[in-house]
């Protein structure tokens, strides 16, 4: 199994309560010692291209990023829209985590290269089940391949 230190996952929520849920959800699998929360589109943008309040910060070992469709400043879709249209972070998985469950979204969100998308169960304990099975795959059991040149996965 991975390396759990080397694990970082980027959790774009822009709402706190389903934040802490997916907190509590990762930790079930010790995953949560190395979450980045952001609460906007822009910030998770600026975070993943080093821009920003995140300007300087060294390209790391994401694994996986967990988005929510709607969110303020920049939405899920453009966000998964830049993120897979550059190189530099095209390989990183994302899973859209959100609780719109119609079609066009789901659809649109493949069509831009989401490797899952998962609706929110209302009831706690599915939530946290799905999230923390979501979370050991993506970001443990899930290979990736190697990138070159500053790009965001790096092991």
């Amino acid at each position: 199994m991975a390396d759990m230190q080397q694990v970082e996952i980027l959790l774009v929520e822009d709402n706190a309560t389903d934040a802490e849920l997916t907190l509590r959800a990762l930790r079930k699998n010790n995953l949560a010692n190395s979450v980045v929360w952001v609460k906007d589109g822009a910030e998770a943008l600026d975070f993943m291209f080093s821009n920003g309040g995140h300007a300087g910060r060294l390209p790391g070992n994401l694994r996986l990023v967990l988005l929510d469709l709607k969110l303020p400043k920049v939405d899920g879709i453009e966000v998964l829209k830049r993120l897979k249209s550059d190189e530099r972070t095209k390989m990183v998985p994302v899973v859209m985590v959100t609780s719109s469950a119609e079609e066009r979204d789901i659809v649109e969100s493949y069509r831009l290269g989401v490797n899952s998308y998962l609706v929110k169960p209302v009831d706690f304990k599915q939530f946290v089940d799905t999230v923390s099975h979501a979370g050991l795959y993506w970001s443990v059991l899930n290979k990736v391949p190697h990138t070159t040149g500053g790009g965001a996965v790096r092991t």
